[in-house]
């Protein structure tokens, strides 16, 4: 639904002379080279060396799997070395890539290679037995398979007539022709899928354009000077099947000529923390839940952050409180985006270096355009809340075979409704207030759960935090917190004196759970739904 008006990103692409998003690999090589480009682990792939591999990857696909442009391939890998491998491989065979979670579980890998009518997959080769159970339900017909450590061990042999091991793939396609990608500007790149949320998953239609327009657009905010093209070591632990890290970490990181740190497990801390000690790292990617993980770890305070230039935080709400530890421990500073998967997905994102107000994330990137409406369509006034409608060459075209949901999503004049509460003020800085879904009604007032949350996290004994709404016949919804704790010796009582002291009466939480540990997202993002079906289920019952 994004149209092809000429914004200053367009102009910039057509200096660029780029026609997809595999050109900024190739123009990558020109420019850095043998430098590092990814690492993960000890293994460590140049930007030349990384060419030369997708490229092989990309004569195998088309001249041996029978594959087309524009067929779908599902890449389902942690962060590895042969993630980008196979990035840039489909890309340069002019194959649409369908990101996969590894740990999906089967019904919902079923729905997302049965919906997207891939073909072919690349996957982890501990996954075969979950993918074999599925198959049948789907349209693939290849499997090229790797191991976690392939690069350093490879396996080249496979008994099975339709698998193909990934490193004999990259050995054969270097013995054969070159081939062409075939795929413009307004081409599908990626059928990148939601996190279903809001129903069933659905496959967001981002095409090249899309892509490589959010490039353009995050790379606006960061000035040379700022940052060194080719000469930043940038931590990447969100996984690269994640939309956020996939246009920054990936392809925007190639673009700069950054040095990407892929962490595979951002679970295993200990590893991680030797990765960190390993690389001189100036950027760090993160999540709220990350940095609260990491400032918990006893050897944080050990690590070296005199390079750290600054630390994004996107896929999530950061949290003021946890930003505030940070830099006090650190001395660097968080700054949050926002985006969303059909954004592709930067829609706001700052730096250290770019305009800043306290309370707000930061202005939208060039060429984006922001507004709020009422529940009526109205455009609300600067400083009001509503939902955010976002217009800009980055939205996607629309949702995969589901001509009514993107109906649903788009205004009749082409603005793409998120879904989410946010403020405008009168200098275009955007605060997002919350979900409109998560909005809690307690005796006729909006109660806005990022704002309680950001109150109770003020506390230095608590770690997590989430409050959602539950039934109550008194009120019609109350406020319910569950949170996790630094401090054992805190109790329900403590927590809701802390609450009075920084909430007004009708915010104050009702119901106080105190749990070891708040369930997350594969990413690690907080599960508020989850919590708040369990705890209206359990209200209900």
């Amino acid at each position: 639904m994004s149209t092809t008006e000429q914004y200053e990103v367009a102009r910039q692409l057509a200096e660029l002379g780029h026609s997809n998003i595999a050109d900024v690999l190739d123009k990558a090589c020109v420019d850095y080279g043998d430098k590092p480009a990814f690492s993960c682990g000890k293994d460590t792939l140049s930007f030349i060396q990384l060419r030369d591999q997708s490229e092989a990857l990309a004569r195998f696909l088309r001249q041996r799997s029978g594959l087309q442009p524009g067929d779908r391939i599902a890449i389902q890998l942690p962060n590895l070395l042969q993630y980008v491998i196979a990035i840039f491989g489909a890309l340069k065979a002019g194959l649409v890539i369908v990101n996969t979670n590894p740990q999906y579980t089967a019904p919902e890998a079923r729905h997302q290679f049965a919906d997207s009518g891939a073909r072919a997959l690349i996957v982890l080769d501990k996954l075969l037995p979950l993918v074999r159970a599925i198959q049948p339900a789907t349209q693939i017909e290849q499997l090229i398979v790797t191991s976690m450590d392939d690069l350093t061990n490879p396996h080249y042999s496979s008994d099975e007539a339709d698998v193909t091991r990934l490193m004999q793939a990259l050995r054969e396609g270097a013995t054969l022709p070159a081939v062409e990608a075939q795929r413009g500007l307004d081409d599908l790149a990626m059928l990148q899928y939601t996190g279903g949320t809001t129903g069933v998953s659905k496959g967001a239609m981002l095409t090249h354009r899309n892509i490589l327009s959010n490039v353009l657009q995050a790379v606006s905010v960061i000035k040379q000077g700022d940052v060194e093209y080719g000469n930043e070591v940038r931590v990447s632990p969100l996984p690269l099947y994640h939309i956020f890290a996939f246009t920054a970490n990936c392809i925007a990181s190639v673009f700069t000529g950054f040095h990407s740190v892929l962490i595979s497990n951002p679970r295993d801390l200990d590893s991680m923390f030797d990765d960190l000690k390993r690389h001189p790292f100036t950027l760090l990617t993160g999540i709220n839940s990350l940095f609260v993980s990491l400032m918990a770890h006893p050897a944080f305070d050990s690590l070296d952050f005199s390079r750290l230039k600054w630390v994004n935080s996107g896929g999530a709400p950061l949290n003021t409180e946890i930003a505030r530890r940070w830099q006090e421990r650190t001395g660097s500073v968080i700054r949050e985006g926002f985006g969303l998967t059909e954004t592709s997905p930067v829609v706001v994102a700052s730096t250290a270096f770019t305009p800043y107000k306290e309370g707000y994330i930061g202005k939208a990137v060039i060429d984006t355009w922001m507004k709020t409406v009422d529940d009526d369509g109205k455009e609300t006034p600067r400083g009001e809340p509503g939902e955010l409608l976002i217009r800009g060459p980055q939205v996607m075209q629309g949702y995969w075979q589901r001509p009514d949901e993107t109906a649903a999503v788009f205004t009749e004049d082409g603005w793409l409704k998120t879904g989410d509460v946010g403020v405008i003020d009168e200098e275009g800085f955007l605060k997002l207030v919350d979900r409109k879904k998560d909005m809690i009604l307690v005796s006729g007032f909006n109660v806005y759960p990022n704002e309680v949350e950001d109150a109770v996290m003020r506390h230095p004994g608590i770690r997590e935090c989430v409050a959602v709404g539950v039934p109550d016949l008194r009120k019609g919804e109350a406020i319910k917190l569950f949170v996790s704790l630094h401090d054992k010796a805190l109790d329900e009582k403590a927590i809701l004196a802390h609450c009075r002291e920084q909430l007004t009466g009708y915010k104050v939480p009702s119901y106080v759970e105190i749990r070891d540990d708040l369930p997350k997202s594969t990413v690690g993002k907080l599960l508020r739904r989850v919590l708040r079906d369990e705890a209206r289920a359990q209200a209900d019952a």
